[in-house]
């Protein structure tokens, strides 16, 4: 009898987190990367914030804070905010449900400065009907700028709800010279 090896579930403590916290032009900023790639860059106004956001995301991992590369990456990202004409080409490592993966998956493939609207996003995936369970996989996104979920806008072509404030999406599209 084979005795394969069974991979835990995500965030179980034999899969350590690395993570680093730092600023960026649009506040605090996390990046936190598993072996598989990253799996959160997070935004927000205050770091501990953050890294509570860490912890109840992956509940179970072994949580390693300011590792070199961790820190690497953390540069990478907050440059990419800088200048997000330079690309944010890193793998990353998503957990969320077939339908969420495949809008994160069609967030990545709109470029810099170009936007759809949520029901154009539905369309896209041939969901045209699911505008509202699209609107949810983009809340759900915890890679900010990686999936690129602020390029989504209302139909009406105006700015709407973002998991890390509407400021920052607008900031996100001004830089991107959208908005």
């Amino acid at each position: 009898m084979s005795s394969a090896r069974k991979m835990p579930p995500p965030g179980r403590p034999t899969m350590p987190i690395r993570f680093a916290l730092g600023q960026c032009a649009l506040g605090a900023l996390l990046v936190a990367h598993s072996g598989s790639g990253l799996c959160a860059i997070l935004l927000g106004d205050r770091p501990e914030a953050l890294r509570d956001e860490l912890r109840q995301r992956f509940p179970q991992a072994e949580l390693i804070d300011g590792a070199a590369d961790a820190e690497r990456l953390l540069a990478q990202v907050a440059g990419f905010v800088e200048a997000p004409w330079i690309g944010l080409d890193l793998p990353l490592d998503l957990h969320g449900t077939a339908f969420q993966q495949r809008v994160w998956q069609a967030l990545r493939a709109i470029p810099a400065g170009s936007t759809l609207s949520y029901a154009e996003l539905a369309a896209r995936i041939g969901a045209p009907k699911a505008v509202r369970a699209v609107a949810g996989a983009c809340a759900a996104n915890a890679l900010a700028v990686a999936i690129p979920c602020h390029r989504v806008l209302r139909s009406d072509g105006g700015l709407s709800g973002y998991r890390w404030g509407v400021a920052r999406k607008r900031a996100l599209l001004e830089r991107e010279g959208r908005e």
